[in-house]
């Protein structure tokens, strides 16, 4: 008997690895005494001899005969490397160089078979998924219950509506960089994950999105509850699948992570019938570490060529109005340190899109914050002037150039993506640069000198005057609370706990962009190429989940707010301590500032209460109701959740304040006046000289 077989025999005894479920206690293994046929020639077995007694390990052949033992073990099957025990509790895997009893099953009643559906959720174990929010139905049953099997290596959350699961798995991925994963069953849970999955396509989320389907005998049949979501979802996915064969699982699930997380990242699709849930296969003949089988896909992208970086050097040598204009690419590629690094070395001020923000220190005085329609005025104003424009991880989207042609067209363009379609696709680049955005920051870092680092005095000057003339500012109408004041003193009581923020689409999105200065990347979460409304909440619970201990905030509207409100049941139930500061103006708040400007303020359809009111064509007084509709205060009680209204500015800090101490989720439901217009503002398909200020 060797030592490491004692060593493993003794760890699993006094470790603790057992436990009895019913007094909460570590168990030694004599304790069972139920009996154990062993079977002939078994090479090596625990056994526990009689009580009382330690345990030990039976080694060479031996008859079949029935001794005590702990009920644990149910039969054995031999290994090369050690046994497999096949058990009631995880399966033990036992190797001549293991040092610990580690869980191998992913089944409570272990049998020597395992169904497609078990396959999945081990996979996905193995694949590092800790949390999946999913949302059971008919045709993902079996799933379900594999996970329930699974529940003590992978937390399952129930969402009240699949589309806010679909956007709390976003939070995890778009907060961690890893692969988020949720499911729903077939026919409309899984079209009520179609919103969230465009949603990641277009800002580049990384998920495994899952869905149950009919048999596959009944599918095409117009069966019970049957939506064909390949089809549906072919345009908005990076990658889709139907499973047809049970063989295929483990590959698949391999393969959609891959696709998932390489590259650019992106959704991919898991269309899983129901029969092959349920067919099984005998345990041995599963490869849980399959080949992949992707022959058209190669993600990887080729190095940064020396001489594109020597390009690079001497444009950014001969610059005197030089900018970097980073995005989401940035923060995809975990480039933030070396882009710091590289924008202090060189004095370049930075601008972010809206995907970028926190890529670059916000409080920096480089940082000209973020660009484009509701951008600042010297953001604009700067890219506008460059004579070079640093283009890391972003697409040229429209409501960053508005009119494409008078874009940046003062200067040479350097854009480097790791998506190849990118390149030239909105905007031609002079130096054009394929590749991972952060490997060539770090070869540019690496290969610029103190000669190539231009004198940017000037320039400096010029930004500096064009903040000064053109700062971030709102005006203090009485007692009342503006949403940009509410945001910056939200800004203000929280900017050394290192807190997540996700928002809703309108309004207040915009100003969170504006006044809320992010320090570090993956603080930020936003619905940024869909805009989606609802996406905040559901969003924020996703983070919290990944990030139990960080403070995490939701800034929402009163819109917004409600599209997914249902998840205040999610954010109770599971224990997610949320923070969500409502900014309540009655209104669709952006689309009213679109009326109020290009509309003559006619009000169709933007007013958020009940219909006879002054205030749905708006021809009211302008006042704020005294009871404003609905009654969040009362809903979120309902959910469990401790709530708040404010309405005066006086008293805005202190009720802030007493959020942010709470220990549990909380609803701050802030009353602010709707005539606030998001300035700066640069109209649709028009140019900078456009600009609307005041």
């Amino acid at each position: 008997m060797g030592e490491w077989n004692q060593q493993i025999a003794k760890e699993a005894i006094f470790s603790g690895f057992f436990r009895d479920k019913c007094r909460g206690r570590p168990s030694t293994l004599h304790e069972f005494g139920e009996f154990l046929r062993i079977p002939k020639n078994s090479k090596q077995i625990f056994e526990s001899n009689s009580p009382g007694r330690e345990l030990v390990i039976l080694t060479g052949r031996t008859k079949t005969a029935e001794i005590p033992a702990i009920p644990l073990f149910r039969s054995t099957i031999s290994q090369p490397q050690g046994i497999l025990l096949a058990t009631s509790h995880p399966i033990l895997r036992l190797g001549p160089k293991s040092k610990r009893v580690c869980p191998l099953s992913t089944v409570e009643k272990a049998t020597k078979t395992i169904n497609g559906a078990q396959i999945l959720v081990e996979m996905l174990v193995r694949l590092g998924t800790d949390t999946i929010y999913a949302y059971p139905g008919g045709a993902s049953m079996p799933l379900h219950q594999a996970l329930r099997e699974q529940r003590d290596r992978i937390r399952t959350i129930l969402p009240r509506h699949e589309q806010g699961g679909c956007f709390a798995a976003q939070g995890i991925a778009r907060s961690t960089g890893q692969v988020g994963v949720v499911m729903g069953t077939s026919g409309p849970g899984a079209t009520n994950l179609v919103t969230g999955i465009a949603d990641a396509k277009l800002d580049s989320v990384p998920m495994i999105c899952i869905t149950g389907q009919v048999p596959q005998s009944v599918i095409g049949s117009d069966a019970f509850q049957e939506t064909p979501m390949v089809e549906i979802c072919r345009a908005i996915t990076k990658h889709h699948y139907m499973i047809t064969n049970i063989r295929d699982v483990a590959r698949i699930l391999k393969e959609a992570h891959y696709i998932a997380s390489t590259g650019r990242p992106g959704p991919v699709l898991v269309d899983f019938p129901k029969d092959v849930q349920l067919d099984s296969l005998p345990l041995d003949d599963v490869d849980f570490d399959p080949p992949m089988n992707l022959p058209g896909y190669r993600p990887q992208v080729p190095p940064v060529r020396p001489e594109q970086i020597r390009q690079i050097i001497a444009a950014v040598r001969r610059a005197k109005r030089p900018v970097l204009y980073v995005g989401g690419g940035c923060i995809h590629s975990e480039a933030s340190e070396e882009l710091t690094r590289f924008a202090l070395r060189t004095g370049i001020p930075v601008t972010m899109t809206v995907m970028g923000l926190g890529v670059f220190p916000g409080t920096h005085p480089q940082s000209l914050h973020m660009l484009g329609m509701h951008g600042t005025v010297y953001a604009n104003y700067a890219v506008d002037q460059s004579d070079l424009l640093l283009a890391f991880g972003v697409r040229f989207d429209d409501r960053v150039t508005g009119k494409l042609a008078e874009f940046a067209k003062h200067g040479k363009i350097v854009h480097i993506d790791i998506d190849a379609s990118e390149i030239h696709k909105n905007k031609e680049a002079h130096i054009p640069v394929h590749g991972d955005v952060r490997e060539a920051l770090t070869a540019l870092n690496a290969a610029l000198t103190d000669e190539d680092v231009p004198d940017l005095t000037e320039w400096h000057q010029q930004i500096a005057q064009w903040k000064s003339s053109h700062p971030l500012s709102y005006s203090c109408p009485g007692d009342s609370i503006l949403q940009q004041y509410a945001i910056e003193e939200l800004w203000r009581q929280t900017q050394n706990k290192d807190a997540y923020v996700a928002v809703g689409v309108g309004q207040h999105q915009m100003w969170a962009a504006q006044f809320y200065k992010f320090d570090k990347p993956r603080r930020w979460l936003s619905s940024s190429g869909l805009g989606t409304m609802g996406f905040g909440l559901p969003a924020a619970m996703g983070v919290q989940t990944a990030h139990p201990d960080s403070l995490v905030i939701d800034i929402d509207g009163d819109g917004s707010f409600q599209m997914n409100i249902q998840e205040l049941a999610t954010l109770h139930c599971e224990k997610l301590p949320v923070k969500i500061l409502l900014l309540n103006n009655q209104h669709l708040g952006m689309v009213v500032q679109w009326e109020d400007r290009f509309m003559s303020g006619r009000r169709a359809h933007t007013y958020l209460g009940p219909v006879d009111h002054p205030e749905a064509l708006g021809e009211g007084d302008g006042t704020m109701p005294g009871d404003t509709f609905p009654n969040f205060v009362k809903i979120a009680e309902g959910y469990g959740i401790r709530a708040r209204q404010v309405r005066s500015r006086a008293e805005y800090p202190q009720a802030l304040a007493e959020m942010l101490a709470h220990n549990g989720p909380y609803l701050l439901d802030v009353i602010c006046p709707y005539q606030a217009h998001v300035l700066p503002m640069i109209p649709s398909g028009k140019t900078v000289r456009d600009i609307i200020v005041e």
